[in-house]
């Protein structure tokens, strides 16, 4: 492994599933399916690292208007992978943290989901927050929502930051993005204040160490000034 800057907290939009299987001439759900794979590698090898915090954008508030069809198998593919990965967090001694609007999912599997994080709750490696029914913009409406319903007439940055799905966290130091946009999608878009980006045209599913450690090296390279 070459000589890398690590950083406290990495943050991947996984991008690119759809696009990965339409050019394998395969349905879209083929292609959610091999990011659960990609996911899976990148969690371990993030852990191995010892990264404090890695967080992923699994599902946004935009995607419920995909088809019908679509958003319910990609559900049932993340629930299914995160309760199958259970074992194995808990080998690595992984914390799950949920981040979204869980409200907009079924009873049946909101419970399945804080189970799982519940049962992972005592674990002291790694922070893996999945990102689910999650929308920048939304979280600060909902922090600022909480501060007036406190009573607060004023409010600091601190005041919100501690209202936010990723309160108690770091924010980010990378975020990288799959599939070859360069946007930000409304993902974490108070925590990213200073984060360095990297964009890669490689589609989610291959995704893999080798693409991460081009990714970390990019890191590893730049002079974060943060103002100064």
């Amino acid at each position: 492994m070459p000589d890398l800057s690590i950083p406290r907290h990495v943050a991947i939009i996984m991008d690119g599933n759809g696009r990965w299987a339409k050019k394998r001439l395969l349905p879209r759900t083929a292609g959610h399916k091999a990011g659960v794979d990609s996911f899976v590698n990148t969690v371990d090898t993030c852990s191995d690292m010892g990264l404090e915090v890695l967080t992923v954008y699994a599902f946004s508030a935009e995607n419920w208007n995909r088809p019908k069809d679509e958003v319910g198998a990609l559900i049932e593919l993340m629930v299914n992978g995160i309760n199958k990965y259970e074992p194995e967090m808990m080998r690595k001694n992984i914390k799950l943290r949920l981040m979204g609007d869980l409200s907009l999912f079924g009873e049946k599997c909101r419970g399945s989901l804080a189970a799982v994080q519940q049962r992972l709750s005592n674990n002291t490696g790694m922070v893996l927050c999945i990102c689910l029914s999650y929308g920048g913009r939304q979280e600060i409406v909902n922090a600022v929502n909480e501060l007036i319903k406190e009573g607060k007439t004023s409010v600091t940055a601190d005041d919100i930051a501690g209202r936010l799905y990723s309160s108690g966290l770091p924010d980010p130091d990378l975020i990288i993005r799959t599939g070859g946009e360069c946007r930000t999608s409304n993902f974490l878009l108070w925590q990213s204040a200073y984060a360095e980006y990297y964009f890669t045209d490689v589609f989610w599913p291959d995704f893999d160490k080798k693409e991460l450690m081009r990714a970390l090296e990019s890191y590893s390279k730049r002079q974060r000034r943060f103002g100064r």
